[in-house]
């Protein structure tokens, strides 16, 4: 029998529920029993991830895509639990590697004890706007990101995995596939029209279009 090592989640209407969403929903969770517990969050994931964490009495901590890194830094610090936006969820007590299962039997205990429809239960958490991640074929993937980070040298960058440049109202991460030839974009903001301003600068920087 195959272990289900990654699960995904829709509420009541058919909507998808962001991975990010169900990292936030399940820390504070594991925080009621673990006060103190330090959680990690892939750096695509939602400012109300880290912001649910704290909430909740734990301690954030934000790392790379891919589950060779997320299950290595859930070892090293010792991390109770993990969620990447790829629907994998890391826990200590499953030897730090990932279950769909476990994730899916605590969405079920979350489910059945608050007994209201899924969308009430994330609504609170979904408080920003993401646009997903979107792909794009480049090139010169490594100069694409030199230039975005001159771009936006005003804003508070890191170099995690790519970029990621953080304003004060919107963020932005790109960075490039572990499994393909694409340059991989996720932006957040504060309102729907935050959000798709920044999309469109960056999809016209990292496609050469004119501003």
């Amino acid at each position: 029998m195959e272990m289900l090592t990654d699960v995904f989640f829709v509420d009541e209407t058919g909507r998808i529920i962001g991975c990010d969403i169900i990292t936030a929903l399940l820390a504070r969770q594991i925080l009621e029993r673990e006060k103190g517990a330090t959680i990690l969050y892939d750096l695509r994931s939602s400012w109300s991830v880290p912001e649910e964490i704290k909430a909740g009495g734990g301690i954030p901590y934000r790392e790379r895509v891919g589950h060779v890194y997320m299950k290595a830094t859930l070892r090293e610090k010792k991390a109770i639990f993990g969620g990447e936006l790829s629907g994998h969820y890391y826990f200590k007590n499953n030897y730090y590697s990932d279950s769909g299962m476990i994730a899916f039997l605590m969405v079920l205990e979350i489910l059945s004890t608050k007994r209201v429809p899924f969308s009430n239960i994330v609504s609170p958490l979904k408080r920003y706007y993401s646009t997903g991640e979107i792909n794009f074929e480049v090139e010169d993937k490594d100069k694409k990101i030199e230039e975005i980070a001159v771009k936006f040298s005003t804003g508070k960058i890191d170099y995690l995995d790519g970029v990621t440049v953080e304003y004060h109202d919107w963020w932005f991460n790109v960075r490039k596939s572990n499994t393909e030839p694409l340059l991989r974009l996720n932006v957040e903001g504060k309102t729907p029209e935050i959000m798709e301003k920044g999309k469109r600068l960056l999809t016209n920087i990292i496609q050469n279009k004119q501003s």
